[in-house]
């Protein structure tokens, strides 16, 4: 037997993880899916990390690029990025099957990690808005592309998209109580998801 829907796994995952680690207060519990390494005995609530070539390079701790995703750190935080990954991925498993589903989460993930770690340097970081803004992405390029209603989103989502993204950047959502927002892993899984859909329309049946 194997998995078909990968979204459901996904959600399963992330809110465990969640429940165990009490929203990421338990930082050794998360450390293992951190996107860089770091020294476990931590003082003063400081975090040491290591560096990229000793993550990667050195502990050879490849997994890391990806598992950044599943860490979250409130309830709204976990439960509205449980929601899009309940939604989107639903209709883009149905559509487009679960291996395209699956490949999207892989690369909508490591894009949005990369580049929020290249642009903000060593953080604690995580969750899977990335991987959402990836199958946003995704799923605008295919619309767009096909002139049709592929997955019966609203013209409003793909703006309300852009506009979160773009008052992201501004600070506007830290004003508002939002907190610090991992803006360039949004970025980066968009632009992900797009190049990706760009990759795989031709063997789209639109």
């Amino acid at each position: 037997m194997y998995i078909k829907n990968f979204h459901i796994p996904i959600i399963f995952i992330s809110i465990g993880i969640a429940l165990v680690s009490n929203y990421g207060s338990f930082i050794l519990v998360i450390e293992p899916l951190t996107f860089l390494k770091f020294d476990s005995s931590i003082s003063r609530g400081l975090i040491q990390f290591l560096s990229f070539n000793e993550t990667y390079y050195i502990y050879n701790e490849w997994w890391r690029l990806i598992t950044p995703m599943l860490i979250h750190f409130s309830f709204a935080h976990l439960s509205f990025n449980c929601l899009w990954i309940y939604v989107l991925g639903s209709k883009i498993e149905e559509y487009d099957g679960h291996f395209i589903f699956f490949l999207l989460v892989i690369i909508s993930s490591l894009g949005a990690n990369f580049l929020q770690y290249t642009f903000s340097g060593p953080s604690l970081f995580g969750g899977l808005s990335g991987v959402i803004y990836g199958m946003l992405g995704y799923c605008m390029f295919v619309e767009f592309e096909s002139k049709k209603d592929r997955y019966d989103l609203p013209p409003a989502i793909y703006l309300f998209m852009l506009v979160w993204l773009v008052l992201g950047f501004t600070g506007v959502l830290n004003l508002f109580g939002f907190g610090n927002v991992a803006n360039f892993a949004h970025l980066g899984g968009l632009i992900f998801g797009i190049i990706f859909a760009m990759i795989t329309k031709i063997n789209i049946k639109l």
